[in-house]
């Protein structure tokens, strides 16, 4: 399968995981509209909602709550916008969510690695 997503979740592309468990795999957005912008998805090939089960979903939804927690105590946001696209608008054909933060004050982006640091999970 020639899917980038999929070739994230094999490690065969490296990311920057800010969370993963047996279902979903959340990281950064490498072209980031805003300091914080993350992806989840399925490790399982999904191609759209059409073909979500309930269980992924759930889990899904479950992580975009922590993770919004998680920008709130890291990055200080002040909103944030979830967008999902499918069909012709939908660039990489694997189910995505972009979690794309917002602030009050304009900020520059900052290099990938410095988000990171401030938002991966410590061990």
């Amino acid at each position: 399968m020639n899917c980038i997503f999929c070739k994230i979740i094999n490690k065969e592309i490296p990311s920057y995981t800010v969370y993963e468990d047996e279902i979903v795999k959340v990281f950064l957005d490498i072209n980031p509209d805003s300091n914080g912008h993350l992806l989840i998805i399925p490790k399982k090939h999904i191609l759209d909602i059409s073909e979500m089960d309930n269980n992924t979903w759930k889990s899904i939804l479950e992580i975009t709550k922590k993770m919004k927690i998680l920008l709130e105590e890291k990055l200080h946001i002040d909103g944030l916008t979830l967008i999902q696209n499918n069909g012709i608008v939908q660039e990489v054909k694997h189910f995505h969510l972009h979690l794309k933060p917002y602030y009050k004050e304009a900020q520059a982006l900052l290099p990938i690695e410095d988000v990171y640091e401030k938002i991966k999970e410590h061990e």
